[in-house]
């Protein structure tokens, strides 16, 4: 059921996900000082292409804490809002609810990124 739902996933609206999370990743990446936060936004661009079988677990500290803070204020806030919107479309319809929690995972993703750890569920 993953693999059937990864590939529609995919299909409808994982491709652009994963885009701006590259897109993101490439332009923190411009500076030194944006590195971290670009290899983050590269690991999340690929959880966001195939989401379904993975969670993402929350933790870190005051580091990861003051990064998320500098995230949400260049980055963070507009992606969240992006996924939100779209994981409200897709929960419009009971066929897209699961598409739709797939995006309420990523928009809360996308405010804290730093101390997340994704996993594999069985």
């Amino acid at each position: 059921m993953k693999l059937i739902g990864n590939i529609l996933w995919f299909i409808f609206g994982g491709l652009l996900s994963a885009l701006m999370w590259l897109l993101s990743g490439v332009l923190w990446c411009v500076s030194i000082v944006g590195i971290p936060y670009g290899l983050q936004c590269f690991k999340f661009a690929k959880l966001s292409l195939w989401p379904f079988g993975k969670e993402i677990d929350y933790g870190g500290g005051t580091v990861s804490m003051i990064a998320n803070l500098i995230w949400v204020v260049f980055f963070g806030i507009e992606m969240a809002l992006a996924h939100l919107a779209v994981g409200a479309l897709w929960c419009l319809t009971i066929v897209g609810i699961p598409f739709g929690k797939q995006f309420f995972k990523l928009a809360k993703l996308s405010l804290l990124p730093f101390g997340a750890q994704v996993r594999e569920t069985e």
